[in-house]
């Protein structure tokens, strides 16, 4: 038994570092290549570098001026996810702690919003956000994102809230507590993990998001970066060594916060969707 115990956790071993190799082999060929030259990433993608070209970060940071376009993800993406928290979480107490038909229609209409394909609202959403004059700054865009970025915030919210014990709102109400004072003060500390996971997964889309901001976004100075990077391929050529060190810094930030919040991820995720 314990032999066979001892094969299994050998092979799943196997398995899972097959998987992250996998994974981070995308990661090598972007980092690997974002130091050669145009003509070594063209002749061999895969091999090193003959010599470090940092010289390709200097020249695409001053092209695309970089940190204006990390400047433009920072304030889009913190104003983004921070409005999905903050509208998202007390719309989903109040589903759950108001039963009633209304409550469950709209719960209905939230879950349903999460399937409709985009791209079948791209052409309406540019024609509403002309006539709202919501295209080209920031502060449209991350109205835009407040939207579509409901109906998932409202879900996880939603489950989780569910296990949070209703007796404590009682006794607060009790004590004079109004809902507002109620919320903020006794029930949103309890959902810090769902909050640390809601903030997670709509940052990671949010930064990286690259259709919505192109069809808001048109001046260069208001882009953010995966529109700075676009700006290295046209139609006749591809600057890969200019473009990929952009990639590199864009991935960074992104990657540092995940990994330093990524344990509260999971737990958020299984109880935001299991619980009630």
């Amino acid at each position: 038994m314990k032999n066979k115990m001892g094969i299994s956790q050998i092979a799943l071993l196997v398995l899972l570092t097959l998987l992250a190799f996998v994974f981070l082999l995308p990661f090598y060929f972007i980092t690997i290549n974002s130091v050669k030259t145009f003509s070594e990433i063209m002749k061999s993608p895969a091999a090193l570098p003959s010599s470090l070209q940092l010289k390709n970060y200097e020249i695409a940071i001053r092209q695309v001026s970089f940190f204006r376009m990390l400047f433009n993800s920072l304030v889009i993406t913190i104003g983004s996810v921070g409005g999905m928290v903050l509208l998202g979480s007390p719309a989903a107490w109040k589903l759950v702690r108001v039963p009633s038909k209304i409550s469950a229609v709209f719960f209905t209409i939230y879950v349903a919003a999460m399937v409709i394909p985009f791209q079948s609202v791209m052409v309406p959403l540019v024609k509403v956000a002309s006539e709202g004059n919501l295209l080209d700054n920031r502060l449209g865009l991350i109205l835009i994102y407040w939207g579509f970025g409901q109906p998932f915030t409202v879900f996880l919210y939603h489950g989780f809230i569910k296990g949070v014990p209703y007796e404590l709102e009682e006794s607060a109400r009790l004590d004079g507590c109004n809902d507002f004072t109620m919320f903020h003060a006794i029930v949103f500390p309890l959902l810090k993990t769902i909050t640390v996971t809601v903030i997670i997964l709509q940052t990671l889309w949010v930064w990286n998001d690259f259709l919505l901001p192109s069809l808001i976004l048109y001046a260069k100075d208001l882009q953010t970066i995966p529109l700075s990077i676009n700006r290295f391929f046209g139609q006749y050529k591809n600057q890969w060594d200019k473009a990929l060190p952009i990639l590199v810094l864009g991935i960074l930030p992104i990657v540092l916060f995940f990994l330093s919040l990524q344990r509260f991820m999971i737990k958020g995720i299984a109880e935001g969707a299991v619980k009630g």
